[in-house]
C-alpha cells in the first residue's frame, strides 16, 4: 500500500501575531501553533506518522506566508525513505512568500536507507522584500548500526525560480561519487543552509552575514570540509560534510543562530521539539 498525503500550510499576519491555518490530505499533520518568542514568530512541526516513504509514497508540501508573517516549521525527527523495489519516494516541497514574509524551514534530516529510491525537492519563491532561512540536509546510510547506503538512488532539487538551482543524483554505486576526493571523499551525510532575499542584498549585508558564520567554521572540526558562499547576490549558502548527522547539524544549528542574530536582529530560539 502506498501513501499519498498533502498539506496546505498558510501564515497571515493578524494584528501583532503570525498565524497558522492548515488543510490536510492523508497522513501529514501539523501540530498546534507554539509562541516560544511571542506571537510575531509562529513555530509549528510538520509530523508525517507512518514515519517513512517507501516506492510510491509521494508527500506534496505548500506553504505560503503573507505580508508581514513569519512562519518556522520544523519535523520531530528524520524524513526517512526506506527501501523500493521499483518506484520513487517522493517529498515535493513548494514556499512562497509575499512582500515582508519571513519563513524558516528547518526540517531535520532526511534519511536514505539502503536500496531507497528517493526524490527530495524543494522549490522557493518569494517577492521582493520577503526572506527565507532554511536548511537540507541528507544523510547516506546508517553508518553506526553498520547498514551502509551500498544501493539506491537519492535525487535532490533545490530551487529558487530564476536565482538559484542545485540538482544532483546519488547513485550508491558510484564509487567515484562516494568516495573520491572531488566527491564525497567517504562522507555520508550532506548539509546546506541557506539564506535567501526576493530582492538583491546590499553587499555590505552579505558580507558581513559571510564573515559571521565563515569564523564560526574556522573554529569548527568540520572546519576542512565546510565553507560559505554566495553564488547570486539574492543568495547565501553553507555546505557542510560530515561522516554522521550529528555533527554536522550541530554545526548548522549554531550557524543559522549566528544568521539570525545578524541579519534579523533575532535571539537563537530553538524549536522546542528539538529538546525533547
Amino acid at each position: 500500500m502506498t501513501w499519498h498525503a498533502s498539506l496546505q500550510l498558510d501564515y497571515t499576519r493578524d494584528g501583532p501575531r503570525s498565524v497558522a491555518h492548515y488543510l490536510h490530505d492523508g497522513p501529514l499533520r501539523i501540530l498546534q501553533s507554539l509562541y516560544p518568542e511571542g506571537g510575531a514568530i509562529c513555530h509549528n512541526v510538520l509530523v508525517h506518522p507512518p514515519g517513512g516513504l517507501v516506492g510510491g509514497d509521494t508527500l506534496d508540501i505548500k506553504l505560503s506566508v503573507g505580508p508581514g508573517a513569519h512562519g518556522l516549521v520544523t519535523t520531530p525527527g528524520a524524513t526517512r525513505f526506506y527501501r523500493s523495489s521499483s518506484e520513487v519516494a517522493r517529498q515535493w516541497v513548494h514556499a512562497r512568500l509575499e512582500a515582508g514574509a519571513r519563513l524558516e524551514w528547518l526540517p531535520l534530516e532526511a534519511l536514505a536507507y539502503n536500496q531507497c529510491r528517493a526524490e527530495n525537492k524543494a522549490v522557493f519563491e518569494l517577492a521582493p522584500g520577503a526572506e527565507l532561512m532554511g536548511w537540507d540536509v541528507t544523510a547516506l546510510g546508517l553508518p553506526m548500526a553498520d547498514l551502509p547506503f551500498a544501493e539506491g538512488t537519492f535525487a535532490q532539487h533545490l530551487e529558487v525560480p530564476g536565482v538559484w538551482l542545485e540538482q544532483g543524483r546519488i547513485a550508491a554505486s558510484d564509487t567515484r561519487l562516494m568516495d573520491g576526493p572531488l566527491g564525497l571523499a567517504g562522507q555520508r551525510c550532506m548539509g546546506t543552509l541557506f539564506f535567501v532575499a526576493g530582492e538583491p542584498i546590499p553587499r555590505e549585508r552579505r558580507e558581513t552575514a559571510l564573515e559571521v558564520v565563515r569564523e564560526l567554521i574556522a573554529a569548527h572540526d568540520l572546519r576542512a570540509t565546510a565553507g560559505a558562499t554566495s553564488p547570486h547576490p539574492q543568495v547565501l549558502v553553507v555546505r557542510v560534510l560530515a561522516p554522521l548527522v550529528e555533527p554536522a547539524m550541530g554545526l548548522l544549528k549554531s550557524l543559522r543562530a549566528a544568521w539570525r542574530q545578524q541579519l534579523w536582529q533575532l535571539d537563537a530560539v530553538p524549536p522546542r521539539i528539538w529538546a525533547m
